[in-house]
């Protein structure tokens, strides 16, 4: 029988992406649910609320990228708006505006900044009341897709009321707001306010929102117990932490249903912005069927390689330059995404991968600028499968597939595996899949091309100027034939070549 897998470190996981959604330092969820528990310990609550507590401390944010786009049109960058209004959310309105309305509309031109002010003042919390049903009805239903419980739904669905009723989506009041989402409000800004403006800042702001944001025997609780909160809020190793506090009795997912896990995740990568919704399901089934003998690992990684956009601001619009700085954080993506996989030992062989979908041949890809043979084969599938996918963005119509196709397989053999193409043009509809030949010796066709080149006498510039590549990556090809075929020189490689008739 197939052992179960721990679900919470799908959902530790997950937070990590959270994190970056919300404009915070990964691991800021990990620590906000060692915080949790700590006042929930504080608070002297029943066990069963314990559960809820850990799993809605590192599931609040669950619902980040629903919203994104709505963020980005009232602030200009999603991620900075974010990131102000984190150690304000509780507070009283004028203090809200103080720190947020400075970073409405920043990088815009000023005419644009002022619009978005104005606009703000005057339809904000409207704004945001709609921004945050969304983000919480989302993350109630990728929650329910996580197996969670009705208790914990029903905390991720009331996580930004407010103990005097002018929280969000739905002005709940007092006890009427579950207990989870009260203990995990204080938490999350107790952490957050002693990391950026330090433990007298919090206590401060502890007596000031009780019983106004704040459940005020909580906040009572939580000042009786700063200090162990601050030290919660300060592990240095919280993922490890987490999953040891968990409370019993642990979670488990059947192994079975790992690729609906990672369609959760998949799903709520692609919310961030609306023309991508359903592009990491459409990469995992290209990719698969483009290579049937890889298929479980191909549809898995992409299910999963895009988790590391959220940390990209959406695509602004209004007048905002996409800056350098935004660039870069695109191209980091998929180390983000590489980073958050690997700390699950259930993802850990997908990591890799994830990390290498953007990577080209010729070495001008990213994160890594890995080159052709460092490319593994699953890496220039996925490369391909995204490529496609993002040139069909937003179109869905035949003259749409006969152009990203014709452009697809411009790219190739260049900057894209010209077999990874094809396989991927193939698996579309697009195009047929060439008829291989079995090479010998395990060679590749891209190898064969290159054999016969070096039995002609061409240098390794004529072979990069011949097949589009740089003299390394010639080199590179030129050491594994050898390797392959068991000969040191061009006499030997030409030999082996007439005897099969290769030339």
């Amino acid at each position: 029988m197939t052992p179960a897998l721990r679900l919470a470190e799908f959902i530790a996981a997950i937070s990590l992406a959270t994190d970056l959604g919300m404009g915070q330092p990964l691991e800021q969820g990990l620590r906000t649910c060692l915080v949790s528990l700590e006042l929930a310990d504080a608070a002297r609550v029943e066990e069963h609320v314990r559960h809820e507590v850990f799993y809605t401390a590192l599931l609040r944010f669950l619902g980040c990228t629903a919203n994104a786009h709505e963020t980005a049109a009232v602030g200009g960058d999603d991620l900075a708006l974010r990131a102000a209004i984190a150690p304000v959310l509780g507070a009283t309105p004028p203090a809200f505006l103080k720190e947020v309305l400075p970073v409405l509309g920043r990088g815009l031109p000023a005419a644009r900044r002022a619009a978005l002010g104005a606009s703000f003042l005057a339809t904000g919390p409207a704004r945001m009341r709609g921004g945050v049903r969304a983000h919480c009805e989302a993350a109630e239903m990728l929650a329910t897709r996580l197996g969670l419980p009705a208790a914990t739904r029903a905390a991720l669905g009331a996580a930004f009321e407010q103990w005097n009723g002018h929280g969000f989506p739905q002005g709940v009041r007092g006890e009427s707001i579950p207990l989870a989402a009260r203990i995990v409000f204080i938490a999350r800004d107790v952490e957050v306010i002693a990391r950026l403006r330090g433990a007298d800042i919090a206590r401060a702001v502890l007596r000031e929102r009780a019983g106004r944001s704040y459940d005020p025997a909580l906040a009572r609780a939580a000042l009786g117990s700063l200090g162990q909160l601050l030290e919660a809020a300060r592990t240095e190793m919280p993922w490890d932490v987490a999953l040891r506090r968990e409370p019993k009795p642990v979670a488990e997912i059947p192994a079975e249903q790992i690729d609906d896990v990672l369609a959760v995740f998949a799903d709520f990568a692609d919310l961030k912005e609306p023309e991508r919704a359903g592009f990491s399901r459409d990469i995992a089934a290209l990719a698969a069927e483009a290579s049937p003998d890889h298929a479980p690992l191909l549809r898995r990684t992409g299910l999963v390689q895009d988790l590391g956009r959220v940390a990209v601001p959406n695509r602004p619009d209004g007048g905002r330059e996409w800056s350098a700085a935004d660039d870069e954080r695109l191209r980091l993506h998929p180390y983000y995404s590489e980073r958050i996989l690997s700390r699950i030992t259930t993802t850990a062989p997908l990591a890799r991968i994830a990390g290498m979908h953007h990577e080209r041949v010729d070495g001008s890809g990213y994160y890594r600028g890995a080159a052709d043979g460092e490319i593994p084969w699953d890496a220039r599938v996925l490369a391909a499968a995204t490529s496609f996918r993002e040139l069909l963005a937003g179109t869905a119509t035949a003259p749409s597939l006969a152009a990203a196709a014709d452009t697809l397989a411009g790219l190739a053999p260049e900057k894209l595996d010209a077999d990874a193409v094809d396989a991927v043009l193939a698996a579309a509809g697009v195009r047929d899949r060439r008829t291989r030949p079995e090479w010998p010796s395990g060679l590749t066709e891209r190898e064969v091309d290159v054999l016969r080149l070096i039995c002609r006498g061409a240098t390794k510039k004529d072979m990069a100027a011949a097949l589009f590549i740089a003299p390394s990556t010639a080199d590179h090809h030129i050491r594994h034939i050898y390797a392959k075929i068991g000969v040191s020189s061009r006499a030997a490689a030409t030999l082996f070549a007439v005897e099969r008739d290769l030339l």
